[in-house]
């Protein structure tokens, strides 16, 4: 009994650390929401905008991995040629853009406006010259 005594009156002393163990997984939370749920949630977002701006003639891959190109939307589902006459029915929520189809809107943006100051640019030194 007095070997028992002695560990329970070690563990009664040591018991001021309960709020560095909260502390700890509150931490740790914090890093998983960081490194976990966000980026997750990114991508979602990002996959649900390509799905919205799907339309016909899109290429597409089902959830399944069957390649295709979209020839109707009807809704809550799209009609997918996957062959020459051979038309499947697939829920919007299984189907992937490829990534031929992704937006090049963004990226245009930028090179036209470079594009536009070039030229102004341009027309700016051919009018200095003219003067001169």
């Amino acid at each position: 009994m007095n070997f028992l005594n002695l560990i329970l009156a070690d563990q009664a002393q040591s018991g001021g650390g309960g709020m560095s163990g909260i502390f700890m997984i509150v931490a740790m939370i914090v890093i998983f929401y960081f490194f976990m749920i966000r980026p997750q949630q990114k991508k979602q977002k990002k996959i649900k905008q390509q799905r919205e701006a799907l339309g016909k003639g899109d290429k597409v891959v089902t959830a399944g991995g069957i390649h295709g190109r979209i020839t109707a939307d009807k809704g809550t589902y799209f009609m997918v040629e996957v062959a020459n006459g051979v038309n499947i029915r697939v829920e919007k929520t299984s189907i992937y853009p490829l990534e031929e189809n992704a937006p090049v809107a963004k990226k245009e943006e930028p090179k036209a406006k470079k594009a536009e100051k070039k030229e102004a640019e341009e027309v700016e030194a051919e009018e200095v010259d003219n003067k001169d």
